[in-house]
């Protein structure tokens, strides 16, 4: 099991240039990538995405590759002129429009540096090879870190999954008496009510077993059992396991609810508020899940 959460790094140096490459994660339904890069290396776009669709199913995913030319004396600067005086203008336009009182200084435009100021990178040969190892090794230290928040969530999921076992294995024990004893009492009120039914004590009896029969919650508690038991197999499965949790956890709310619904006893409705108040906390750690 893997947390969508995480983050890994990696870094390549030679003589020419460093490469360092951050990924990292968060929850979203499906694979979602953002790319961002030195434009000399957009051309390997496409490729790097399908490592990462390889790697990884789901997820807001970002990734970013930092590139530093590490001889800056013999490679020098290309100074572009009109990109300056652009960038120049739009720093007096924000000025003038914000009435900002101070005047520009050459650390307002250094911040800007990277629009009209490049190192010279144009003999600089980046092998895809370097730049995929790179990008494998962030993503291999981002997975060892989903692999530890998942083990972590996989515990708390098991130590929830089975407070509802047990709360179910509970009501099957309360519902049993409570079915009885709402006979008993129905037929008591009924035979003080209706005495015209005293002689007609058969038809009595079936109006109440229809009657006991609509609140019984046997079979929401074996479809229950089974959930916990399709649950229980999924959380040890390694594809698709979030999205497949989640369809389980809606089921057994939905049954969690009818128990709720068809009660004739205070204590079971109670019980079955555990259960979807287990629920809710289990869904909302699945949403983390790969």
């Amino acid at each position: 099991m893997k947390s969508m959460t995480g983050f890994g790094r990696d870094t390549f140096s030679n003589d020419d240039f460093t490469l360092e490459t951050e990924i990292k994660s968060l929850n979203s339904r499906f694979l979602d990538i953002s790319l961002k890069m030195p434009r000399e290396l957009y051309t390997y776009e496409f490729p790097i995405r399908e490592i990462i669709k390889n790697n990884i199913k789901r997820g807001k995913v970002s990734l970013t590759i930092t590139l530093t030319l590490n001889n800056l004396a013999d490679s020098g600067f290309i100074f572009n002129q009109d990109d300056f005086e652009n960038t120049l203008q739009i720093l007096k336009k924000i000025k003038e429009l914000g009435q900002f009182e101070n005047d520009l200084n050459i650390s307002n435009l250094l911040t800007l540096k990277d629009n009209f100021l490049n190192q010279k990178r144009e003999d600089i040969e980046f092998e895809y090879s370097i730049i995929e190892t790179n990008i494998k090794k962030a993503i291999e230290n981002l997975t060892e870190m989903r692999l530890a928040e998942g083990k972590e969530l996989e515990n708390d999921l098991n130590s929830r999954i089975n407070i509802i076992a047990k709360t179910v294995e509970e009501i099957e024990n309360l519902a049993e008496h409570a079915t009885k004893d709402y006979f008993e009492k129905f037929k008591t009120r009924a035979d003080k009510l209706l005495e015209n039914l005293i002689d007609n004590e058969d038809r009595l009896i079936q109006e109440l077993a229809i009657l006991t029969e609509k609140h019984d919650v046997t079979e929401e508690c074996v479809r229950l059992k089974s959930h916990i038991k399709l649950f229980n197999e999924t959380v040890k499965s390694s594809e698709d396991t979030g999205r497949k949790l989640n369809f389980i956890c809606q089921e057994m709310n939905r049954e969690a609810n009818t128990i709720n619904s068809k009660s004739i006893s205070t204590e079971i409705s109670h019980k079955g508020l555990v259960i979807k108040e287990e629920l809710e906390k289990i869904r909302e750690q699945v949403q983390n899940i790969e």
